[in-house]
């Protein structure tokens, strides 16, 4: 079950809301609060507490799941990451040979059309 979590929105603060709630599971997780592998409340579920958009939830677990702090479970939702080092790697698994057969298969239907 996902964790009930303490955070607040201040629609009068200069900064955007997804900031708000980023910075606040950021300094959740620093402080050891959300320990690794807790789950989070899903979007829909977080956006309807907060009385926000989905998207603005949307973007900031996507913020941190790009910085390592939170790693995608599927269809159980998102948990805290065990690091923040480790995604940084994950920068290499870009370039796969799977953009090589697109780039081929592209190149012999634009052949064909040009017949």
């Amino acid at each position: 079950m996902a964790t009930k979590l303490n955070v607040r929105i201040n629609r009068k603060r200069p900064e955007s809301m997804t900031r708000q709630i980023r910075e606040q599971l950021d300094t959740l997780i620093e402080a050891g609060t959300l320990a690794a592998g807790t789950l989070l409340p899903s979007e829909r579920e977080l956006a309807n507490t907060l009385k926000v958009a989905r998207n603005v939830v949307r973007g900031a677990y996507e913020q941190l799941m790009d910085a390592g702090k939170l790693r995608s479970e599927g269809r159980r939702g998102r948990s805290v990451g065990g690091g923040g080092t480790r995604k940084s790697s994950g920068g290499t698994k870009k370039s796969s040979g799977g953009t090589k057969k697109s780039g081929g298969k592209a190149t012999k239907s634009s052949k064909a059309r040009k017949k």
